[in-house]
């Protein structure tokens, strides 16, 4: 008797790290992937824009692959998703806020003809080759978020998607709990489970709650120009803005470029009712007073060159802020941001700028699951295999102990890395191997081609600058003919160290003369001879470690 393949489950990003949310399921000759997300860069990432999953398993397998299932339309699940397109074209199922958000995307990188985008409601079932899928829905901070359950030869993989339970959220539709429950009672093999909040405690609050606050926010600044910094994709968010203002009789601009591609989205699909005439153009607010003015903004998470940051240090071609705007950071920082943030926020408040956030009033809730919410998934799927993921580790830590405390067996609880196989069928389940797993780095329009070599240079050159060795050589001769010339860039001031300066170019003609009189021929050991002999003086005089590039020619 043959034996029996099983499912093979594996993240090639979301593990260990917020964001880059990627996560396959496969069998025999049979795959799907679940969400193609991006990250931001790490602080030590100089230079970088952006952080993709390593995609070279799929591409491998690209013939294996019947579709992409998106969860919802946040960037780290749907970020990466152009990048994917250039290499693997398959169909992409999504809700449709989440696909109009995406279409925008794929028309800046000039793929929208080339993508099969096929919308899905929630309730709906795909069948893609053995597998069969059911898109959910869930609450969370952006509308039209969907949990997936996907029938497998090994039974059921449910997948939770990021949501929290908000028995109150602004469009009226609750998360399915009785479908959920429907599924769990029917058997659910394995429950791929969102960690991001799960060392909070209790429940997450409604996003109701903002509203109230905000109408405070409103009543008790009428003399002020209201600018609100909040995510793009949040559209609850933005329509409990749209009618503030509209309540307080104030017009509304759209700043950001992100921020009108979902807001334009969502208006054209109905997920945001704007009265006409409340949203005018950027460029028409001179034409309105102050206090009759509200602006939603990109910037909350102060990212350089975003619109909130050029408004902060006024290099804004059409804001201008001053004692007269009022500023609410409706969010909280993502975790490594909180420098940026706090950079925005100084520079507003040195500008006589009044600042409103999280901890001044409840201006934000998070749209990830808290602890309570966490133990009620669990127990409406009851599964038997649990794997947290989108998290860093002491996130998926904190899950599995509320996995343990609901009655999982820690035996049958999984916490990996991307890249690690879990393979499993109806009663068993373990690691088997791993697959390429990664992170790929985007600077500019360039894909991969910046990695740690590069980095560990950016970073060397950003902490003790760069000297450079000019000198050209006679090498049949083994004669120097010209230079050396020495030119500094980030490690000192010349004109206030001619003497360095001039020692180094002593030492660097001396090597080189000297390399050449003992009969070294060899491009590279020459400028190894150079870089070695000058790091040595370098680090003696100011301990400190320039990069050294020596550039030698041959007459």
């Amino acid at each position: 008797m043959a034996k029996r393949s099983k499912v093979k489950v594996m993240l090639l990003g979301g593990l260990h790290e917020i964001g880059k949310n990627l996560t396959v399921i496969e069998y025999e000759d049979h795959m799907i992937i679940i969400d193609c997300g991006l990250a931001f860069p790490d602080d030590d990432m100089l230079g970088v824009d952006l952080v993709i999953p390593d995609i070279t398993y799929l591409e491998k397998n690209a013939e294996k692959i019947h579709g992409v299932l998106i969860t919802h339309g946040h960037e780290d699940h749907i970020g990466a998703i152009p990048y994917l397109l250039r290499s693997i074209n398959v169909p992409i199922y999504g809700t449709p806020l989440t696909l109009g958000i995406l279409k925008r995307k794929l028309e800046e990188a000039s793929l929208l003809k080339k993508a099969d985008l096929r919308p899905v409601i929630a309730g709906d079932v795909i069948n893609l080759g053995v597998f069969k899928a059911e898109f959910i829905h869930v609450n969370h901070s952006i509308a039209d978020a969907c949990s997936i359950a996907i029938n497998t030869p090994a039974g059921v993989i449910f997948h939770t998607g990021d949501f929290k339970l908000d028995v109150s959220p602004i469009d009226g539709k609750m998360m399915d709990l009785t479908r959920i429950g429907e599924i769990g009672n029917a058997g659910v093999t394995l429950m791929l489970g969102e960690s991001t909040n799960a060392e909070r405690q209790g429940f997450t609050p409604s996003e109701k709650n903002v509203g109230k606050s905000l109408e405070s926010v409103f009543s008790n600044n009428k003399d002020k120009r209201i600018v609100i910094a909040t995510f793009s994709s949040n559209v609850h968010r933005v329509q409990q803005i749209l009618d503030a203002s509209v309540r307080h009789g104030r017009k509304v601009a759209i700043i950001g470029r992100s921020m009108i591609n979902v807001v334009g989205a969502a208006s054209e699909l109905d997920y945001i009712n704007v009265p006409e005439g409340t949203i005018i153009d950027i460029k028409d607010i001179k034409r309105y007073n102050h206090e009759n003015l509200t602006l939603i903004t990109t910037g909350s998470q102060g990212e350089p060159m975003s619109a909130l940051y050029r408004m902060a240090f006024s290099e804004h071609d059409k804001v201008k802020l001053g004692a007269k705007d009022l500023v609410v950071l409706s969010s909280s920082p993502i975790p490594g941001n909180e420098k940026l943030v706090g950079k925005i926020v100084n520079a507003l408040v040195k500008s006589g700028i009044k600042v409103v956030n999280d901890s001044i009033a409840d201006v934000h809730v998070s749209g990830h699951a808290c602890s309570e919410e966490l133990k009620l998934m669990l127990a409406l799927v009851k599964p038997k295999f649990f794997m947290p993921i989108h998290g860093e580790v002491k996130h998926l830590y904190a899950h599995k102990e509320i996995a343990e405390f609901m009655g999982v067996p820690s035996k049958n609880i999984f916490i990996g890395e991307n890249g690690m196989v879990l393979e499993l069928d109806k009663k068993s389940a373990k690691w088997n191997g791993s697959v390429q797993a990664g992170r790929v780095l985007i600077d500019g329009s360039g894909v991969g081609d910046v990695g740690n070599i590069v980095l560990r240079d950016r970073k060397l050159l950003s902490q003790d600058g760069l000297i450079v060795v000019v000198a050209t050589v006679d090498m049949q001769e083994g004669l120097l003919i010209s230079g050396p010339e020495v030119v500094s860039r980030g490690f000192v001031y010349v004109r206030e160290s001619e003497a360095l300066m001039e020692e180094i170019r002593k030492k660097a003609q001396k090597t080189i003369s000297d390399t050449l009189y003992d009969g070294v021929r060899d491009w590279t050991e020459l400028k190894n001879a150079v870089r070695d002999e000058l790091s040595k003086l370098l680090y003696n005089k100011t301990k400190r470690k320039p990069m050294i590039l020596p550039v030698i020619m041959d007459l």
